[in-house]
């Protein structure tokens, strides 16, 4: 599954390895967020360098719906049932500069966009009361915002029983901007490693990352890797990690001008695409939703075809071009945690849970790290900075911990006793699946695709829960903490830094 973005595109050549290099600054991870830090501070004269496992935008940012926009869902009206007025307002505002700064750079980069009205819609009647507490809170939050009837919203092609608006957002193609930012960081002397995993970060005695060819040494350490690749804080225990889903259509006939998603379930997002915010071609249309926390679900494949169908309810002639996943991560305080780590002595800094709407919270993070480098003093900086960065904890966020972490401890355990029932030898998986059987006392994880039979441990090396099949990426998930591995054993993303012991596979498994 290879999201539409990344279709035909090369990605920018990186910088050779060069073991033991000093840096100002080094950056893990080429998404969006390392990425517009990266610019950021070479813009400033400093000297950066970003590191990537994969390739720039690999993971959550390629998978991106393209979608930059302030109104996010009901993300604002679940910020300010738990916040006070002035958190609410600093996130907004915060969004609204990390969107300005995009959008200046996509205009300086040549980088094509479109502006477009975005809604937050209820599928039903019993949508609209979670529509009104979106309104309220945009309002309040200062975004010209306005309610729509069913009437009003009549072309929509879909059942919408009401919606909030909010006009002048945009939608752009997150590959190529992301693409545009690696290039101004190259074009500025900056470096740019891809294909180099990094496998600890230290900041003692002297600042650096390690890999598996060598050392890099720098000042300061940005971990922009989705979940922190860190266990400093425990992060990992203070979000949730889901996964979502995206097709794309070729449609003959007339597609929503406006962005939408839903405020009630099952979620459904919905994006048109052109020539100037898309990779053009003959998709038209991006159908996404049917989020699940990773490693916890009744059937990932059948979630994506879950969206065609409701797809081709309302658009009958569309047609599937491409469908992909991405995995995004919320923080239990609903408001994504930029800053120091802890016991990073101020060297080492991290951004992370931006709960699905990154192309906005990317730049504003980038732009309170971009402060903190460069030794910004709080009287310098923004008000929302200052308001985010000192936060308190509320009871409802402690409260939020304890459900997921009560989840988490039922996913460990039933893991294990799953794997126990199912001693091998087992069948050979079919094609595209996988089974977790119980060999000598420990699960292995045993799957079938392109034609290749494997068998890997089935424990996570992070906190050794036990993997389950996505059967619509065929890769190996954790159910705690969304680690998530390909059939191989090679690690993918998430909080675990390991590969899995490959394991030899026996007769019938």
């Amino acid at each position: 599954m290879k999201p539409l973005w990344k279709l035909d595109r090369t990605p920018p050549t990186g910088t050779p390895f060069d073991p033991g290099a000093r840096h100002d600054v080094i950056i893990v991870g080429a998404g969006l967020t390392g990425l517009t830090t990266a610019v950021m501070l070479s813009r400033a004269g400093l000297d950066v360098a970003v590191i990537e496992a994969g390739e720039v935008a690999e993971l959550a940012t390629g998978g991106n719906t393209g979608k930059l926009n302030l109104l996010q869902g009901k993300r604002l009206a679940e910020i300010r049932a738990h916040h006070s007025a002035s958190l609410l307002q600093a996130y907004v505002e915060g969004n609204r500069e990390g969107m300005d700064w995009l959008v200046a750079f996509a205009d300086h980069a040549g980088v094509s966009y479109e502006r477009r009205t975005d809604h937050s819609y209820a599928q039903d009647e019993s949508g609209l009361d979670a529509v009104r507490q979106v309104h309220a809170a945009a309002r309040e939050a200062g975004l010209p915002t306005r309610l729509l009837s069913r009437s009003e919203l009549s072309s929509s092609a879909f059942p919408a029983a009401g919606a909030v608006a909010l006009d002048e957002q945009v939608t752009i193609d997150p590959a190529l901007v992301t693409g545009a930012l690696a290039a101004e960081l190259l074009a500025a002397g900056g470096t740019l490693h891809t294909g180099v995993r990094v496998t600890a970060t230290h900041a003692l005695p002297d600042p650096r990352v390690e890999t598996p060819v060598g050392p890099l040494f720098a000042d300061h350490i940005v971990i922009a890797t989705g979940y922190p690749i860190l266990d400093r804080g425990l992060y990992f225990a203070k979000m949730r990690a889901f996964r979502s889903y995206c097709v794309s259509f070729r449609v003959p006939g007339d597609v929503p001008e406006s962005t939408f998603i839903s405020v009630d379930s099952p979620t459904r997002s919905i994006r048109p695409v052109s020539s100037a915010d898309g990779p053009g071609g003959d998709a038209r249309l991006v159908v996404g939703g049917n989020g699940h926390p990773v490693g916890r679900s009744d059937g990932e494949a059948a979630a994506v075809d879950d969206l065609v169908s409701w797809a081709r309810t309302y658009f009958p002639d569309a047609e599937e071009t491409h469908r992909w996943s991405a995995q995004d991560y919320e923080s239990h305080n609903q408001i994504p945690f930029v800053g120091a780590m802890p016991r990073g002595l101020g060297r080492i800094r991290f951004a992370t849970g931006y709960a699905k709407w990154g192309l906005s919270n990317a730049p504003a993070a980038a732009l309170r790290l971009t402060a903190e480098i460069l030794g910004a003093s709080w009287h310098d900086r923004p008000g929302w900075m200052v308001k985010i960065g000192t936060r308190l904890t509320v009871p409802a966020d402690l409260a939020r911990g304890a459900v997921e972490g009560a989840k988490v401890a039922a996913a460990a355990t039933t893991g294990w006793i799953d794997a126990e029932s199912r001693p091998v030898p087992v069948p050979r998986p079919a094609e595209g699946e996988g089974v977790v059987a119980q060999r000598s006392g420990r699960p292995v994880a045993i799957s079938t695709v392109d034609g290749v039979t494997r068998a890997v441990s089935a424990v996570c090396p992070h906190l050794g829960g036990v993997l389950a099949w996505n059967d619509a990426e065929c890769t190996w998930d954790c159910p705690l903490h969304a680690s998530r591995f390909a059939p191989d054993g090679t690690r993918i993303e998430g909080p675990a830094l390991q590969d899995l012991t490959v394991l030899p596979r026996t007769s019938g498994g």
